[in-house]
């Protein structure tokens, strides 16, 4: 737990697949015992697509956050992790 007593989960993130042409990021997900497909079209209106829809709510939101913040830094076969202010 945080200093401040809020409840966290770490979420990992691995980079499958990355096309700047087309303007897309792919790859996996998981938080807790949670674990989803992603892929973000950050040049077709920052659309997110997360699948399965099980726990979709808990994780949209911050994968989100995570990935407009750090896009264009994300390789493919990289592995990444985020801290979410939330108990999975």
């Amino acid at each position: 737990m945080s200093s401040k007593g809020l409840p966290e989960t770490t979420a990992y993130v691995r980079v499958t697949n990355q096309s700047w042409q087309k303007g897309t990021i792919e790859g996996e997900v998981s938080a807790g015992s949670f674990d989803w497909y992603f892929k973000w079209r950050f040049r077709q209106g920052k659309t997110l697509y997360i699948h399965p829809s099980q726990g979709r709510a808990l994780i949209q939101e911050p994968l989100g956050r995570f990935l407009e913040k750090w896009d264009y830094q994300l390789e493919a076969g990289g592995d990444y992790s985020f801290t979410i202010k939330a108990k999975f």
